[in-house]
């Protein structure tokens, strides 16, 4: 039974990219809230330290959400410990400085990217959100209820020069879940993304030339929507993109979400 100290009580939740930044202080939330996490990351040291510091409540995984095996591993991992995956958020990801670490004051131009690196990008960024999404899809349709949550970005970094090919990998992550959303209404099962709301201060940022991390968005932001997202407050929420640092902790939980939020992708409040 939950309680609203702890709305996510029972409810199993899977994190991708835990193990730092946005992921860690989503998983900390969620566990906080009383779910089980299962917290995962390429880096299982990462994942394992956040687990000894957060407790019983979070569960340690290594593995690489674009390699297809591991991804079913984590969900047969749920399922035996748990027997279900209520929420799943995709937050893993490949950021520009795994090509430049100075692209802030130094940026890339597309042509500068080979092929090899863009498959890479597309696999992390976008392809892995849909297969987790397509594996526990089936498993939330017959529970009748799950959340999925994708972590993209501001629209405009989707299309800024030098900023490719992260802006156009996480594109096509949100183009996903708009489908996502669409081909699950009326399941019980939602699809939203979530993102900071502007550069966060992880490791995606450089301390590069131009940069103030005084400026940039703290991953704690994260928390209180993530919980929101993953409780039965939002049931029937689907289709939406909410920015973090926009969210309004002083308000009631349905309040702050209307305020912060906007239909996903490049949809408007009026479509069908």
């Amino acid at each position: 039974m939950t309680s609203p100290n702890l709305p996510l009580v029972e409810r199993v939740a899977v994190v991708t990219g835990a193990g730092r930044g946005l992921g860690r202080a989503m998983s900390i939330a969620l566990a906080n809230a009383g779910a089980s996490v299962i917290a995962v990351d390429r880096d299982k040291e990462t994942v394992d330290d956040l687990a000894s510091r957060a407790g019983g409540q979070v569960i340690p995984a290594g593995a690489d959400v674009s390699i297809q095996e591991d991804m079913e591993g984590i969900v047969n991992l749920s399922l035996a410990r748990f027997g279900r995956v209520d929420v799943v958020v995709s937050n893993a990801a490949m950021g520009l400085i795994s090509i430049r670490k100075t692209y802030h004051s130094d940026p890339i131009r597309f042509w500068e990217v080979e092929p090899e690196t863009l498959r890479r990008f597309l696999d992390v960024n976008t392809v892995a959100f849909f297969r987790l999404g397509r594996l526990v899809a089936p498993l939330m349709i017959e529970q009748g209820w799950g959340r999925i949550v994708s972590v993209t970005t501001s629209l405009s970094t989707m299309i800024r020069s030098g900023m490719f090919p992260y802006g156009a990998s996480k594109a096509g992550n949100e183009a996903i879940a708009s489908a996502m959303a669409g081909d699950l209404r009326g399941t019980g099962v939602t699809v939203n993304v979530l993102v900071p709301g502007g550069a966060a201060d992880t490791g995606f940022v450089p301390d590069d030339k131009g940069v103030d991390r005084s400026k940039l968005v703290p991953p704690d932001v994260m928390g209180p929507p993530m919980v929101w997202l993953a409780s039965t407050e939002s049931d029937g929420v689907t289709a939406r993109r909410f920015i973090a640092k926009e969210w309004d902790v002083s308000l009631p939980g349905s309040e702050a979400a209307r305020l912060c939020s906007a239909p996903i992708a490049w949809g408007k409040d009026d479509q069908e």
